[in-house]
């Protein structure tokens, strides 16, 4: 639910097309300009130097800061139930020193 002016909370219904397909990214480039935020999630393989980007995401920069509260609130919950996801250095490379782009 989201809240309203006077407190209240209005229901959204999110409609999920039946047809819709996953999109797998383990890369990432995020770039902006003074009103937006573009996330271009992509795929690259190790031992690879390509990555294809499949889904683009455009958004302001208000909805961007509300993304990474909602996001840091369920990897909280996340951790709680699962405990802590822990980074290695390798975690955030495919080796030779090159980062994920996350």
């Amino acid at each position: 639910m989201s809240p309203r002016a006077n407190g209240e909370s209005k229901r959204i219904n999110v409609q999920v097309p039946a047809d819709l397909e996953a999109v797998y990214a383990n890369f990432c480039l995020i770039t902006h300009s003074a009103s937006e935020i573009i996330v271009d999630f992509a795929r690259l393989l190790p031992n690879s130097t390509n990555a294809k980007v499949y889904s683009r995401v455009v958004m302001t920069p208000m909805n961007a800061k509300l993304l990474l509260r909602a996001l840091n609130e369920n990897l909280e919950k996340f951790e709680d139930q699962f405990g802590e996801i822990r980074l290695t250095d390798q975690s955030n490379s495919f080796g030779e020193g090159r980062p994920l782009g996350f």
